[in-house]
């Protein structure tokens, strides 16, 4: 959520580890396709009448291939709502392919120039951009114009994420966003009261020095993009800054809040607070083992700790640690991948099956999702839902990289630059500025490369 959109912990699959792997690294998959934006062996956009899926299909029995890399705990949420729709439509047959997030980013780009594409699939935002510049996938503004969807269905946020060059190429399912899940027994053993987990710099420190008195570690710091690189990219928003510029050109990430964010994080480790070298996925490991109490994680860890029976845990908002309240945020988006053949009937069926499925996301939050669609996650139905609605109390914070092809090559620059800082071989100003230099590069060679 995932950034690296997610990945679910090892303990409930790699579906959200893969994202770090799979999501922003889509852009050198996407070398599979041909090179520059319309070049010639990318297939055409196909063209579907029918309503853009809101008059629904009429014609005749189509088989529709939806691929995602929906492996974990949410997989299944997915195929009952699959399940659910085919039983609906008689004359739509959906069949869900799922597969590792990063082998679906590989495989995707190199199908649809084949001519052996799905005629559905999922995205996370920060792939969107890349595979709409490469053609891989199609202009969506008729579906949205059709069903007359407008920001006021759906959370600002996510919505914008979906257009690239002033044409919208996806349509948002979820989001799903960094919080902060708390060990109720470690915070009472380090003498604090469980139900009242810190919510700004002051009071975090001040929790995170209580426990250290009494011999326990509080935070754990992971060097590895999931989950110390989204913890650092949710504080340097915090602190007032941004990874990018609003048009891609260039990472501001070591700017001054950008060093802010990766000191106070390196520092959990130098004043004691976390283990100088940690595993992945240790730190929410030790969580669940009651050897820390504080983990910044992804919303899909709900799941995971519900799992746990006899664990007392909370989930809250991020702290501010900053002053400005901001989280870092994945998002599911449905796409219709370019058909290199086009075909009318396919593509109507595609739409009416993205509408219906948008329109029943309060099933897909169970799985560990914040619905985009207003009614859906304003309603009563989803409050019944305490873990998730109270992280989508940040619905308004979440922050997304901009919608530019190829920006997620920049991000392995700087998740060398957290490795570093946290393991204590550089300081963190100079781990970015390094790092900032390298993808400063990386971006301007995107830029001759995408146009």
């Amino acid at each position: 959520m995932t950034s690296f959109t997610p990945r679910g912990p090892s303990r409930a699959p790699l579906s959200r580890r893969s994202l770090l792997t799979g999501a922003l690294g889509a852009g050198t998959a996407l070398g599979l396709s041909a090179c520059g934006g319309g070049s010639s062996s990318v297939p055409g956009r196909s063209s579907a009448t029918g309503g853009g899926g809101a008059t629904g299909y009429d014609g005749p029995k189509v088989t529709l291939q939806f691929w995602n890399g929906f492996t974990g705990g949410d997989g299944p949420f997915m195929k009952k709502l699959v399940d659910e729709f085919n039983g609906e439509h008689e004359n739509i047959a959906v069949t869900m392919n799922t597969m590792q997030w990063a082998d679906y980013y590989a495989k995707l780009p190199s199908a649809v120039s084949a001519g052996k594409g799905p005629e559905i699939a999922i995205m996370h935002v920060d792939s969107v951009a890349t595979n709409a510049a490469r053609r891989v996938i199609q202009p969506l503004d008729d579906v949205a114009s059709a069903l007359k969807l407008t920001e006021a269905d759906f959370a600002k946020v996510p919505w914008d994420a979906g257009v690239y060059q002033d044409q919208r190429f996806s349509i948002p399912l979820d989001v799903h966003p960094l919080g902060f899940f708390y060990n109720k027994d470690v915070m009472e053993k380090g003498g604090l009261d469980p139900e009242k987990p810190p919510t700004d710099a002051e009071s975090y420190m001040s929790a995170l020095e209580s426990m250290k008195s009494k011999g326990l570690q509080g935070h754990w710091a992971s060097p590895f993009p999931f989950t110390g690189g989204l913890t650092v990219q949710s504080l340097v928003y915090q602190f007032g800054g941004s990874m990018f510029a609003e048009d891609g050109s260039e990472v501001l990430w070591a700017d001054e809040a950008g060093v802010e964010a990766l000191t106070w994080f390196s520092k959990l480790v130098t004043d004691g607070h976390s283990p100088g070298k940690i595993a992945q996925d240790a730190d929410i490991v030790a969580l669940e083992n009651g050897k820390t109490a504080f983990n910044w994680n992804g919303i899909w860890t709900i799941n995971t700790l519900k799992e746990k029976k006899d664990l007392q845990w909370g989930v809250a908002a991020l702290p501010n640690i900053g002053g400005q309240a901001a989280a870092w945020a994945g998002s599911h988006q449905f796409v219709l991948p370019t058909l290199k053949t086009p075909d009318e009937d396919k593509s109507t069926a595609a739409r009416v099956f993205l509408n219906w499925i948008s329109t029943k996301s309060l099933e897909w939050a169970k799985g560990g999702q914040v619905p985009v669609r207003n009614e859906v996650r304003e309603s009563a139905d989803f409050e019944a839902l305490p873990e998730q609605s109270t992280l989508a109390a940040q619905i308004d914070d979440l922050r997304f990289p901009p919608a530019v092809a190829g920006i997620g090559d920049a991000m392995p620059e700087f998740d060398k630059a957290l490795n570093l800082a946290v393991l204590g071989s550089k300081d963190p100003k100079t781990a970015l500025e390094e790092a900032a230099g390298r993808a400063n590069k990386i971006l301007e060679a995107n830029q001759k490369k995408y146009g």
